[in-house]
C-alpha cells in the first residue's frame, strides 16, 4: 500500500484513492488533518469547484486541490504551509463577497461550515465596498425544504446529490459567472424520498428543512446517537435532544448501514416519540366496561389475577403472546422466557409491510423483525387462527401491529379473549378490546439492541425519558413472571441490578 507523509506524519493508505479520500478512510480528516472542504462529499462525486481544499506537494510547483490529487506512494503533503494559509484566506475571502452578513438570524449558525471556515481560515476585514449581489428568499423547493439563494456557495453538492442518489435530478445550476444560481426545473419540485437530506450536506444555511426551521437553536440541543425505527434498514441517526424533548433525526455515518444518507419518512418517525397520542397511564377495564386509569403495578397485579384466572380454569397453554418486532432483542429475550417458564408455546409476532426501495426504504415497517425470528418467533397468522379457534383465553399483545390490513381478521378473533393485556407506546383501537393497558416505552427511551435486515446488531440507549410512567416491555414482562411466581424471574430484572 502506498505511503504518503502529511505534515510529518507518515501514514498508510489504499491505493487508488485521492488525498482527501484516503484521508477520510484513515477517520483523520478534520480530525488530525485539517484541509477545510465545501464541495467534496464522501459519497458523491469529485466536483473540484470551491478550491478550498489546496495544499502544498514537494515536488509540485503549484497548490493542489486535495479532493482530486490522487495518492502516490513517497508523496509529502504540506497543509500548514504560509502558501496554503494564503490560498484559504483568498478562497474565503471571495466565497463571502456576495454572501450576506444574516449569522445572527440564519437559522444554520452554530452548525455552519462557511462561519467555521471564515474564523479559521478567513480575513478579518471585508475589503469590497459594491452592495452584495441580491438573491431569491425563502424559495420553496418543495414540500420539505426552503432555500435562501443568495446564502449559496455554489459548491453543488444539493445538484449532484439529486442526480447520484435518489436519482431524480431536481436541482441544477443556471446561468453562468456571477450570475449563476441553483434552481429547480420548471414544474419539478424537489420531492424525492430523500429530499431533505441536501440541508444536511449544505455547508452554509442555503438550504433548510421546513421542519426544523427556526425551531430550536442548535447549541441548545445535543445529538445523541441512535437507530431510526422507521423501517429495518435500521439507519443510524443522530437525535436533536434538548429540554428532554427530541427535536429532529439526522443522519449518523454508518458506511455499512445508511451510509450519511436518511429517507425523509424515517427522518420525520421522531414525532412519533413526542407525540399527543402516547398512552401515558396504565389502564384496567372495571365492571361498567370502561378503561380507568390506575398506578402501573395495580394493573399489572390486575393483569396477574387475570392470567392466572385462565391458567387454573384453561392451563398454561391458553396464555399466549404477540410480541412486537418494535420491541429489542433484550425485550424479546423476557418474552421468550416467560412463555419458557409458563409452559405455553402460544407466540408469534404482527408484521406491517409497505413500499421499498433499492436505497434504504425496506419493506418490513419495524426495526428488529430480524431479532423477532432469531428469538424464534413466527409470523402472527397461525396464533390469530388458534386465538380465534378459541385455544388461547388470554393473550399479551406488544404494540398494535396486528390491526395491519394484512391481518384483516384480527379484530374479531380478539374480541373473544378472555383477558388482553396491551403493552403498548401509542393509542390505537386496540386499547377498545384490553383488559388492562400498560405504557411501553419507545427505542429512544430504552436500552437495548435492534437486529437489522442484513443482521447487524445494534445498540440503542435513552435519549429521552418520558413524563409519565412507562416501562419497557421487557421489564413489565420480567415484572409480571415475579407476581406469577414463575421459575426464573424471582431476581430484580438485570437492568435494575444494574443500574442502566
Amino acid at each position: 500500500m502506498p505511503r504518503i507523509t502529511v505534515d510529518g506524519t507518515e501514514y498508510e493508505v489504499a491505493e487508488g484513492r485521492t488525498l482527501l479520500q484516503a484521508l477520510d478512510d484513515l477517520g483523520v480528516l478534520m480530525n488530525g488533518v485539517d484541509i477545510p472542504h465545501y464541495c467534496w462529499h464522501p459519497k458523491l462525486t469529485i466536483d473540484g469547484s470551491c478550491r478550498l481544499c489546496q495544499v502544498e506537494i514537494e515536488g509540485i510547483p503549484k497548490l493542489q486541490i486535495a479532493c482530486s490529487m490522487p495518492i502516490q506512494d513517497g508523496m509529502k503533503v504540506h497543509t500548514k504551509s504560509q502558501r496554503v494559509q494564503d490560498a484559504r484566506a483568498g478562497v474565503m475571502e471571495l466565497l463571502l463577497v456576495n454572501h450576506p452578513l444574516d449569522c445572527p438570524i440564519c437559522d444554520q449558525a452554530g452548525e455552519c461550515k462557511l462561519q467555521d471556515y471564515a474564523f479559521a481560515y478567513g480575513v478579518p476585514h471585508s475589503r469590497t465596498q459594491e452592495p452584495r449581489r441580491a438573491g431569491k428568499k425563502r424559495v420553496d423547493l418543495g414540500p420539505t425544504v426552503m432555500f435562501d439563494q443568495e446564502r449559496c456557495i455554489l459548491c453543488r453538492r444539493c445538484v449532484r446529490f439529486c442526480r447520484e442518489v435518489p436519482g431524480t435530478s431536481e436541482l441544477a445550476v443556471f446561468a453562468r459567472g456571477d450570475r449563476s444560481v441553483i434552481e429547480t426545473f420548471p414544474e419539478m419540485p424537489l420531492s424525492n424520498d430523500y429530499s431533505m437530506n441536501v440541508a444536511d450536506i449544505c455547508p452554509v444555511g442555503a438550504l433548510t428543512t421546513k421542519d426544523f426551521r427556526f425551531k430550536i437553536r442548535v447549541w441548545f440541543t445535543e445529538d445523541l446517537p441512535g437507530v431510526c425505527t422507521g423501517c429495518s434498514n435500521g439507519c443510524n441517526v443522530h437525535l436533536g435532544v434538548a429540554n428532554n424533548r427530541v427535536y429532529r433525526y439526522t443522519p449518523r455515518r454508518n458506511d455499512a448501514v445508511n451510509q450519511t444518507w436518511l429517507c425523509d419518512e424515517g427522518r420525520l418517525s421522531y414525532k412519533r416519540i413526542n407525540a399527543d397520542d402516547r398512552i401515558d397511564h396504565a389502564a384496567v377495564r372495571n365492571a361498567d366496561g370502561n378503561l380507568v386509569s390506575v398506578p402501573y403495578e395495580s394493573a399489572l397485579e390486575t393483569a396477574v389475577a387475570r392470567i392466572r384466572r385462565v391458567i387454573e380454569t384453561k392451563g398454561a397453554g391458553a396464555v399466549g403472546m404477540l410480541v412486537s418486532p418494535h420491541a429489542t432483542n433484550e425485550d424479546l429475550a423476557v418474552a421468550r422466557r416467560f412463555l419458557d417458564a409458563l409452559g405455553s408455546t402460544q407466540a408469534g409476532f404482527a408484521l406491517v409491510r409497505g413500499r421499498k426501495d433499492a436505497l434504504l426504504i425496506k419493506e418490513e415497517k419495524a426495526a428488529n423483525a430480524a431479532g423477532a425470528r432469531a428469538a424464534g418467533f413466527e409470523d402472527a397468522a397461525p396464533l390469530l387462527e388458534r386465538v380465534r379457534g378459541g385455544a388461547v383465553e388470554a393473550l399479551l399483545v406488544m404494540g398494535h401491529d396486528v390491526l395491519a390490513p394484512a391481518y384483516a381478521n384480527a379484530r374479531a378473533a380478539l374480541e373473544g379473549v378472555d383477558t388482553l393485556v396491551l403493552l403498548d407506546t401509542h393509542r390505537s383501537p386496540l386499547e377498545a378490546l384490553a383488559h388492562v393497558v400498560l405504557p411501553a416505552r419507545h427505542a429512544a427511551e430504552k436500552h437495548g439492541t435492534l437486529t437489522n435486515v442484513a443482521g447487524l446488531v445494534q445498540a440503542v440507549q435513552p435519549a429521552v425519558e418520558p413524563v409519565f410512567e412507562a416501562r419497557a416491555e421487557g421489564e413489565a414482562l420480567w415484572r409480571l413472571g415475579q407476581l406469577l411466581g414463575l421459575r426464573g424471574f424471582e431476581e430484580p430484572h438485570p437492568q435494575d441490578r444494574t443500574g442502566a
